[in-house]
This record gives structure tokens, sequence and C-alpha cells, in this order.
């Protein structure tokens, strides 16, 4: 295959094309490792590349939503609005280890500092609640793509905000209202949602929204959701 060019890219960006993101089976069991970088080419995705994610919703105490709009640096889905947090546990012990999803969720706690600049004690893995697991698929253009299974966190807690201009263009607490208008202009395409945050605001968010003082109902591990 043909080397794909990345020169034209965000060069910090670039850098964390070499992370090592946890290589799945469709029942989430690993079976290996490869970069971010071909974890996130098509042409792999297509062959059945598939690897671990998180989705992290933070709510202030208010129960308004955290969300962020993407650098437009970013090399996947960039300037698109989607959920606090989203990204890749490392294949790293700290980040491998399964026993209740602690590995998902210290990768969340470390993203949300990198990205949002949100203290790593204001946000402790121990807090995060995990609710359940999607697996989507999406093309961002005609190079790179998304194919993971999701770990959906959700956090309630009021937070102290540093984001870093590299990774976030935007971010403002949002109500179930304000997010309903929000992911209408994105069907008349004023603006651009993540696929993920889009699959997720369709079929779960706002029932878990509305019951954030009683998540438990809602969680399932065993299930993997197909969307």
């Amino acid at each position: 295959m043909p080397e794909i060019k990345t020169n034209h890219l965000d060069e910090k960006q670039v850098q964390l094309l070499a992370e090592m993101c946890i290589l799945i089976d469709e029942n989430d069991n690993k079976i290996g490792a490869d970069t971010k970088k071909n974890c996130h080419l098509n042409e792999n995705i297509d062959k059945g590349s598939l690897h671990r994610a998180f989705s992290l919703f933070l709510f202030s105490s208010e129960n308004k939503l955290l969300i962020q709009q993407r650098s437009d640096a970013k090399i996947t889905f960039p300037g698109c609005f989607t959920n606090t947090c989203c990204s890749h546990p490392l294949s790293n012990p700290r980040e491998l280890e399964e026993n209740g999803a602690i590995g998902v969720r210290r990768a969340a706690q470390r993203r949300l500092k990198a990205e949002l600049g949100i203290p790593l004690e204001e946000v402790p893995p121990e807090e995060m609640n995990y609710l359940t697991r999607i697996h989507y698929k999406a093309q961002s253009d005609g190079i790179w793509g998304e194919h993971e299974i999701d770990y959906i966190l959700f956090m309630k807690k009021n937070v102290t905000l540093n984001p870093d201009p590299n990774e976030i263009k935007s971010y403002f607490y949002v109500s179930k209202e304000e997010l309903k208008e929000l992911m209408k202009k994105a069907t008349t395409g004023e603006i651009k949602v993540t696929p993920w945050f889009q699959i997720i605001v369709d079929t779960f968010l706002f029932k878990w929204w509305d019951n954030l003082n009683h998540l438990n109902q809602f969680v399932d591990h065993e299930k993997i959701h197909r969307l």
C-alpha cells in the first residue's frame, strides 16, 4: 500500500499517532496492540481492525453536560462537536487492567487532563460510572475513520477547566434543551457532530440524563450494543 502522507497534518497530532491502542475482537477480548495511526486507517478498518475506546460524559452539579468542539487540528472528525472527552486506553499495564474497566477509567482521567486541563485529583477513576459498551464504525474522510468498542462513562462533578487549544476549539455546558437545539443544527448541516456522539444521543443519552442519580438501573457490562 502507498504510505499515508502525514506531513500536511498538525505536528502535535501526528506525534499522537504513534500511541499504541488495544486491538480487540468483536467480543472486546484483547488480541494485540497497534499504533493509533494504523487503527484509524480506513483500509485497516475495512479488513476488520477494531480497538478499545471510551466516551466520557461529565455533568455539573446543575446536571448540565460539558461538551466540546474538536479542534481543527484533529486528524479524525476535526471541528465536530462531541461529548466531554473521547479517546482510547493505551496498551500499557495501567490501562490494560480490565477489572471493573479500571484501565479504561484511568485512560479517561489521563485524557481529561490532556484535553481539558482538569487536574487529575478532581476526576479520580473510582468516581466514574461505567455504564455499558457500544460497537460502531464510521468514516471521517477517505483515509481516516473509527471502528471501536466504546466504553460509556458518566461522571457528575464540578471541575476546573484549562483546555488545550490543540485539542479543543470550544467548550460549554448545555442543558437537555440546549443540546436538542444543537443536534437540530447538526441535522440541517449548520454544525457537525461526531458519529459516536450522534449515536449515543439518539439511543441512550436523554434517558440516562433523566436518571443521573439513579444510573445503576442502566449498568450493563455484559452486552455490547452494536449500533
